[in-house]
């Protein structure tokens, strides 16, 4: 059971990033060197974010549980503000390039820069899908029965598809980044970096059940018909659940 948990859970996380690997980016060489680059860059800010992390747990030096609740979530705005400067400066370096190859040879055509963002994208995701994903998945193999201790029994399924949803998004982010650059639409960048910092914070609900069951009655509202009855009823789901 525990390979077919291992198999199953690694083809759900990564099985999406690897056909849009072969059937989109395998067959041009440059464009791998871009996946990679991108790949890269993110390592990178990760490196960044793990110094900035580290140094002020240390300077802060006390280990009581709401303070490292604190520093966690300072960790995690840190983390998501470094990878879209990150972002911004792979597509600086992307645009020299690209200009660069024109100089260069004038009759070739460049790859265009949506293109280019969509293959950096899929770059920041890989390489973050690996990191989050890659121990949890170790752990799968065993030895240990998930939710022994009343803990979902479902913990590497959830991993799993979170993992390829934050993959995905980080190719979706790639590409609005890089148009709202080329376009000078700022505010783009603004949302960019505001859906990301949204994504990071419900990552750190995932033990708050009260949260949950509050974000679920919030998500049901939205997609039933606005009638009294639904009001009723979610801001009952609601109060049950901060009770």
């Amino acid at each position: 059971m525990t390979a077919a948990v291992f198999f199953g859970c690694a083809f759900i996380a990564f099985g999406p990033a690897l056909a849009l690997y072969i059937f989109t980016i395998v067959t041009e060489p440059l464009r791998i060197i871009f996946l990679i680059i991108g790949a890269f860059f993110w390592l990178v800010s990760l490196l960044f974010s793990s110094l900035i992390w580290f140094t002020t747990a240390t300077l802060i030096g006390n280990k009581d549980e709401p303070r490292e609740k604190y520093l966690l979530i300072f960790g995690v705005l840190i983390s998501v503000l470094i990878q879209e400067m990150f972002r911004f400066a792979y597509y600086k370096l992307l645009k020299k390039a690209s200009e660069g190859l024109k100089t260069i040879n004038p009759y070739e055509k460049a790859p265009s820069m949506r293109l280019l963002a969509y293959v950096s994208g899929l770059g920041f995701g890989i390489m973050s899908g690996v990191f989050s994903f890659v121990n949890t998945l170790s752990d799968s193999l065993g030895p240990g029965t998930v939710g022994i201790h009343g803990d979902p029994p479902q913990f590497f399924l959830y991993s799993a598809f979170m993992t390829l949803v934050i993959t995905l998004l980080h190719v979706f982010w790639g590409i609005v980044f890089f148009d709202g650059c080329e376009k000078k639409k700022w505010y783009t960048l603004l949302v960019v970096l505001l859906s990301h910092l949204l994504v990071s914070a419900l990552i750190l609900m995932n033990g708050v059940r009260k949260s949950n069951g509050t974000l679920y009655s919030t998500g049901n509202y939205i997609q039933s018909p606005g009638t009294n009855h639904n009001e009723r009823e979610y801001f009952k789901n609601v109060y049950m659940c901060i009770n």
